[in-house]
């Protein structure tokens, strides 16, 4: 069993624990620093975007359809259906001279839940616009379109698209997912499961990718990581935790969430990798993990987040309907 890595209080009373795992690498795939089982298969879900954006990167289609880097940023979004993020996917589709009903990533009310009043107060519906992975599946298209290849089942495990991401999976973070568990996402897409210590291991690389990969990858890769960092807000949304921490911090750490409690992030300056994820799923726990681990590392102290303005992130108070202070949400190691 995992350890507690973070607990809430009630007054002084311990309510609640979260239990989870992390794992620190560098480029070598050496361990820095973890905690709980690392070699434990878990699906990476959203976290890997960054990686599944290659098969756009490197075809050329981000070139061929004169991507912006906001447009680049979203397809390795999950975020929260803003019409800052739909108006991005929609751009992507025009100039690709597609429309949305390719998309085959499903449609959900947006994750924002004033995005998602607002949607509802216009009498309107969500569309596969407002998915979370909408940005994604758009660059999906554009890889597709580029290389000439049927759009037809492209959420298949055997589509050549997907293939194409398992194998820069399978690179990036140095496993064979050929046994590995399987499972589809919440957007259709086949998420291969692997161990936490690959995850830091391969975003240890993005952290380093002229060290790490051919010269065509380190480009993609570099790119990739520019658009991010220049168009946070892109990647999630207001009031998200990625966004914020990539706001507050720029350039100094890339995080990217994944559901059910899966974070992965890099330090560029570092050139570390980390992977995180908290066993019951909760995003409150996870951030709280990952927030432990970059002040460990020495990457972000409790003063810097609280000149950044963004203390929250460090050192959650739990407060009830009347904004009263009723407890709070801390690391437990």
């Amino acid at each position: 069993m995992n350890p507690v890595l973070v607990e809430v209080t009630r007054g002084d009373t311990l309510e609640s624990q979260h239990r989870g795992a992390f794992c620190v690498c560098d480029n070598a795939g050496n361990v820095i620093l973890s905690q709980g089982d690392i070699d434990l298969p878990i699906f990476p879900r959203s976290s890997i975007k960054a990686i599944q954006a290659l098969a756009m990167m490197e075809c050329g289609a981000a070139d061929a359809f004169d991507f912006s880097d906001e447009e680049i940023a979203l397809s390795c979004a999950s975020h929260g259906g803003e019409v800052q993020h739909t108006g991005v996917a929609q751009s992507m589709l025009n100039k690709m001279g597609l429309t949305k009903e390719l998309l085959q990533c499903g449609s959900h009310w947006p994750m924002n839940e004033e995005a998602g009043r607002s949607l509802a107060m216009e009498g309107e519906t969500p569309s596969p616009l407002h998915n979370n992975c909408s940005g994604k599946h758009s660059g999906f298209l554009a890889y597709l379109k580029h290389m000439k290849v049927t759009p037809k089942g492209y959420t298949e495990i055997d589509h050549p698209l997907q293939q194409a991401i398992k194998a820069a999976l399978e690179e990036v973070c140095e496993v064979n997912l050929d046994d590995a568990p399987v499972g589809i996402d919440g957007c259709d897409i086949p998420t291969w499961a692997l161990p936490l210590k690959n995850l830091a291991w391969g975003f240890a690389k993005y952290a380093t990718p002229e060290q790490s990969f051919s010269n065509e990858r380190a480009s993609a890769v570099k790119r990739l990581t520019h658009a991010i960092f220049a168009h946070p807000y892109m990647v999630a949304g207001k009031e998200r935790y990625d966004t914020t921490l990539m706001t507050a911090f720029k350039g100094k750490v890339f995080v990217k969430i994944g559901a059910e409690g899966v974070f992965t992030a890099f330090v560029p300056e570092r050139g570390l990798g980390i992977a995180v994820k908290c066993d019951d799923g909760a995003f409150r726990g996870a951030e709280h993990i990952l927030t432990a681990v970059l002040e460990d590392l020495g990457v972000l102290s409790k003063d810097d987040f609280i000149k950044a303005g963004v203390e929250d992130l460090y050192a959650t108070q739990l407060k009830n309907r009347k904004g009263k202070t009723v407890g709070e949400v801390r690391r437990a190691y």
